[in-house]
């Protein structure tokens, strides 16, 4: 396995710099993680609240009818759902304070990890500006070792020889001096080094490592979650099977049927003329008079009729009299 310690070196000393902020870059990532866990709540949430919508829309269907039994399946089957999501949305927000809280010790710790590898940091700085000053130190020797030799093959005078070759080995000490101070700057420059990306590979393992837990805790409870959906809907599946044609027939009849007696048998009976006849009481012959006589008739009529000892006789003299009165009228 490719570790720090290897692979961040180069020409321009810049892995300190890549390993510092990928440091940095950790806790982004933890924020990102967290955020990504966040959206997936919120869209468990809707999907809960539209399963629990869907449910109470069961109830709302027809209730007539031989089918209307199943929509009770339908509606406790879908509410189980809507109860699992809302379940996962109160895991996923555990584990968001998790992670939150995770990457909260993470920006101690880097913090902290800042104050130890400072000198580090400025091992690298150190030798960074030692090289370029040894590069221009090392062209200007190159320079002026080129210029002495120049005039002495053009035949210069020993002044300007002499001149040349003071500066020449000014230029030649100044450049030993800063390969001298290269090598002692690369040697403290490779210890810190070797001991800071170490570290800092010993902080990305930690935090690759917690990062995985945190995504195996999210991949378990969806699963977990998910192993309860399949219950339900194995359940609504039984619930289906056991929900047969026979039963729901039988539940209608049970609650809607309108009672188990048939019409009983009528058979034609043959008119009995006498007891008929028997049973009509005579019609009662109106007199014929003036109006006020027959009015007198129809008040006695009204009136529950006495027994027939105790009725008057009838003056026919006073009838044969009205009805002179009124030939003659």
């Amino acid at each position: 396995m490719a570790s720090f310690v290897e692979s961040f070196w180069g020409e321009r000393n810049n892995g300190f710099d890549v390993l510092y902020h990928n440091m940095k870059h950790g806790h982004l990532s933890t924020k990102d993680l967290a955020d990504f866990i966040r959206e997936r709540a919120t869209i468990e949430e809707a999907y809960s609240r539209s399963m629990t919508k869907l449910a109470k829309s069961a109830s709302n269907y027809t209730q007539l009818g031989t089918f209307a039994p199943v929509w009770d399946v339908f509606k406790i089957s879908t509410e189980k759902v809507a109860s699992c999501h809302l379940e996962l949305v109160r895991k996923l927000q555990e584990l968001i304070k998790e992670v939150q809280k995770y990457g909260d010790e993470q920006i101690k710790a880097h913090k902290k990890t800042k104050e130890e590898v400072s000198g580090t940091l400025e091992a690298v700085q150190n030798i960074q500006s030692i090289i370029q000053a040894l590069q221009k130190s090392k062209e200007n020797y190159n320079t002026k070792c080129v210029e002495q030799e120049r005039l002495k093959k053009e035949g210069a005078t020993q002044r300007e020889i002499d001149k040349a070759s003071i500066k020449s080995k000014k230029a030649t000490d100044t450049y030993k001096l800063y390969v001298e101070k290269y090598a002692a700057a690369k040697s403290d420059f490779e210890k810190k080094m070797t001991e800071t990306a170490q570290k800092f590979q010993d902080i990305e393992e930690m935090h690759l490592l917690h990062m995985k837990e945190i995504v195996e805790s999210l991949s378990n409870t969806v699963k977990e979650i998910h192993l309860q959906i399949g219950q339900v809907h194995e359940e609504f599946i039984n619930n289906m099977a056991n929900t047969t044609v026979e039963s729901l027939i039988q539940k209608f009849a049970e609650s809607k049927g309108t009672g188990k007696e048939r019409p009983g048998l009528i058979e034609f009976e043959e008119c009995n003329t006498a007891s008929a006849v028997e049973g009509i009481k005579p019609r009662k012959r109106k007199a014929f008079g003036l109006s006020g006589i027959i009015k007198k008739e129809k008040d006695a009529e009204s009136v529950e009729c006495p027994d027939a000892d105790s009725v008057s006789p009838v003056d026919f003299s006073g009838f044969h009299l009205a009805s002179t009165i009124y030939s003659h009228g």
